[in-house]
C-alpha cells in the first residue's frame, strides 16, 4: 500500500503551490508527482489584462459597484473598470440611482461606445449629460428615450462630439427640433437606426433632410407624429434603399400612395408598422405582404374572423384560399 506525504516546493519554483509525493514499493507503481496549485488571491491577477476584461465585464453593473464596499483595493479595481468600460446601461441599476452616483461613475470614462440612460429620465439634464458627451467621441449607440428634461443642446453636442454614432433613440423627446436634427444629419454620416417617436416638433422638412443625408438607414421610427405625411415616407423610400424596419404607428397623415412608393424602392424591408394609420389600406399593404414583410395589422378577412370569434365565441371554418 502507498503512503502519501505533503512536500512544500521552494518558493522560487512554484508560487503558493505544493507537491504530493507518493511513496510506493518499487514493484508496485511508477513514481509519480501530482501538483496541486492553490488559487492566488483574486486581486493578484493582472487587473487590466484579466480582471477587467474577462471577469468584471461579465458581471451586472450593480454587482460590480457593490465590490467597492469590500476594501480599498477593490474600490480601486472598480474605479479602473468604470474608467475603461465600453458600455453603460442605466436599466441595470434601476431608477433610484442618484445624480451624484451617476456623475461619479462616468466622470473619468472617455472610451464609451454604448450609453443607455432610459432609467435616468426622471432627473437627467444637460448639466449631467453634456460633460459625458464631450469626452466620449467613440459613442456608437445612445438611448435617451423619455429623457424629457434635456434640451436641443444635447443633440447638437452629440452631433459635434460623436461623429461615429450609428444608433440613436430620442423617443418622446419634445426638445428635439428641426435645427438640432439637421445638425445630427450633417455631422453623423454613419446613422443606421433612428427613433423619433413622438418628437412632436418635427415636420416633413426635418425628416426629409435627415433621410437625404443618412442614406444608410436600416431602421426609422416616426410613430405618434401627426406632422409626418406622405412627403416624408416617399423621400425615405427613395433615399434609404437599405431600410429594413419602418414604424409609422399613429401617423394619421400617411396614405396609400407613400406605402406604394415604399414597396417600389425598399426591397430589403422586413417590417412595417402602420397601426392606427387610418388612411393606409390593404390595397397598398398587400404588395408588401406578398413579399413577406411583417406587419402589425392583419388582413381584412383575418381581422373579421377575430372580431367574429370575439362576438360569438368561436370562429367558423372558412377556406381562406378562396
Amino acid at each position: 500500500m502507498s503512503e502519501w506525504v505533503l512536500e512544500e516546493l521552494p518558493p522560487n519554483k512554484v508560487h503558493k503551490a505544493t507537491i504530493i509525493k507518493p511513496i510506493v514499493d518499487q514493484n508496485y507503481v511508477p513514481y509519480v508527482h501530482v501538483f496541486l496549485f492553490c488559487s492566488p488571491h483574486l486581486l493578484d491577477l493582472p487587473w487590466e489584462d484579466v480582471l477587467v476584461p474577462h471577469i468584471l465585464s461579465y458581471l451586472p453593473l450593480r454587482h460590480v459597484l457593490t465590490l467597492q464596499r469590500v476594501s480599498k483595493p477593490f474600490q480601486s479595481l472598480v474605479h479602473l473598470y468604470l474608467t475603461n468600460c465600453r458600455s453603460f446601461d442605466s436599466t441595470q441599476l434601476g431608477s433610484q440611482m442618484p445624480k451624484s452616483a451617476f456623475c461619479n461613475i462616468l466622470k473619468n470614462n472617455a472610451v464609451l461606445q454604448r450609453l443607455d440612460l432610459r432609467s435616468c429620465s426622471d432627473w437627467l439634464t444637460d448639466k449631467e449629460l453634456l460633460p459625458i458627451i464631450a469626452q466620449n467621441h467613440h459613442l456608437l449607440y445612445i438611448n435617451l428615450n423619455s429623457c424629457v428634461h434635456l434640451s436641443r443642446q444635447t443633440l447638437v453636442a452629440i452631433s459635434l462630439s460623436c461623429p461615429h454614432i450609428q444608433n440613436i433613440y430620442l423617443g418622446h423627446s419634445e426638445w428635439v427640433d428641426c435645427l438640432s436634427l439637421r445638425s445630427l444629419a450633417d455631422h453623423c454620416k454613419a446613422l443606421e437606426v433612428v427613433d423619433l417617436t413622438a418628437c412632436r416638433q418635427l415636420k416633413d422638412d426635418a425628416v426629409c433632410y435627415l433621410v437625404h443625408k443618412s442614406t444608410h438607414l436600416k431602421a426609422l421610427t416616426l410613430a405618434v407624429n401627426a406632422n409626418i405625411s406622405d412627403v416624408s415616407i416617399e423621400e425615405t423610400a427613395k433615399n434609404c434603399r437599405d431600410l429594413e424596419h419602418l414604424d409609422l404607428t399613429g401617423c394619421l397623415r400617411v396614405k396609400n400612395e407613400s406605402i406604394r412608393t415604399l414597396a417600389e424602392y425598399c426591397n430589403k424591408l422586413k417590417s412595417l408598422k402602420v397601426k392606427h394609420c387610418h388612411n393606409v389600406t390593404e390595397s397598398s399593404l398587400s404588395i408588401l405582404r406578398k413579399r413577406g414583410v411583417e406587419m402589425d395589422v392583419e388582413p381584412p378577412l383575418q381581422r373579421a374572423l377575430v372580431l367574429l370569434q370575439d362576438v360569438v365565441g368561436f370562429a367558423p371554418f372558412i377556406n381562406l384560399q378562396i
